[in-house]
């Protein structure tokens, strides 16, 4: 087992050596630092200063070591937009899209998983037949689609939900949540939806075909026959099996909800790192783009970390090769 995790972090430490060369070289080589921050009017002399400045005149590899140590020390930059420490930046808009990711994921684990036990249990039954083909309607769906279509029916035409931004926080420290209050729960609620309908179709249909290939397993047949209770053989031991690949699938959906929750961040407005990034984009502010890409591919080693650890606390076969 420690075998695993050390080869498991040598891997993660190689994987974000790569992606601090790839935001190096969108720092440095994705527009002019220079020619962005400078003065329409500025002589050479300024911008030859401000490239000395930026440690610009130095040899590439010196500015890529200087990158990696400023990276390692927590310092990514000022925004060239906001002219602010760009960890400020991430440190303001990160609650607001973990919360958002949080809550998705919630959503879809707990409609997708019994969704996916129902349609393998009943697979001829007239609502299996109904969630499929829902499902599918769901999965094809584009998420800006969706999340339009819920601002309209939920905010302009029922009135029910705000259509943006994310309602009244509290400050926990530096953390910021709307869980405490009423208008931040109910600012929660459109956008959580619609990044977790993907994701409910993506668990439920995979459960599914799991849950079948399981039950279609000589180890069931031979529980059936000794006559344990259908509710133990479901639950207990065909569902435990049938939930090791969604762990996988739901870890890497977690990066990816954080990475690609743009769209979402964006139709609802949400104050998140999505946003800041659409707002870096526009401007070319690349010390926040830079950043945006170091933090999603940490939090993809990490969480990739997290399932490996996770299959083998739930797969004692795992840890007794590993032994």
């Amino acid at each position: 087992m420690i075998r695993v995790l050390l080869a498991r972090a040598a891997q993660m430490l190689m994987v974000m050596a790569a992606v601090t060369a790839v935001a190096f070289v969108i720092f440095r080589y994705v527009g002019d630092p220079v020619l962005i921050m400078s003065r329409e009017d500025a002589t050479p002399a300024e911008k030859a200063a401000l490239s000395q400045a930026l440690g610009l005149d130095q040899p590439v590899i010196v500015q890529f070591g200087r990158f990696v140590g400023r990276v390692l020390t927590g310092d990514l930059g000022n925004s060239f937009r906001n002219q602010r420490p760009v960890s400020g930046l991430i440190a303001e808009r990160l609650p607001a899209t973990l919360e958002l990711v949080i809550v998705a994921t919630v959503l879809a684990l707990a409609l997708g998983i019994p969704l996916g036990v129902y349609c393998a249990l009943k697979p001829d039954s007239w609502l299996t037949r109904s969630i499929q083909t829902i499902s599918l309607i769901g999965i094809s769906t584009p998420t800006f689609v969706t999340g339009i279509v819920l601002i309209l029916i939920f905010s302009v035409w029922l009135k029910w939900l705000p259509s943006f931004g994310r309602g009244d926080v509290v400050k926990l420290g530096w953390w910021t949540t709307g869980f405490l209050t009423a208008s931040g729960l109910r600012s929660l609620v459109l956008p959580s939806v619609t990044l977790a309908l993907f994701q409910v179709t993506l668990i439920m249909r995979l459960v599914r075909a799991e849950m079948i290939d399981v039950l279609s397993s000589d180890y069931i047949r031979y529980a059936r026959a000794r006559g344990l209770p259908a509710g133990y053989i479901h639950r207990k031991l065909a569902l435990r099996n049938a939930l090791m690949p969604v762990i996988t699938v739901t870890g890497l959906q977690i990066g990816a909800l954080i990475a690609f929750a743009i769209v979402t961040e964006t139709v609802f407005q949400w104050p998140g790192m999505g946003l800041l990034f659409i707002q870096a984009v526009s401007f070319v502010d690349l010390p926040v783009m830079a950043a945006y890409l170091l933090f999603v591919g940490f939090m993809f080693v990490s969480i990739n970390m997290a399932v490996d650890i996770i299959y083998a606390l739930v797969d004692p076969r795992l840890r007794t090769r590993a032994a």
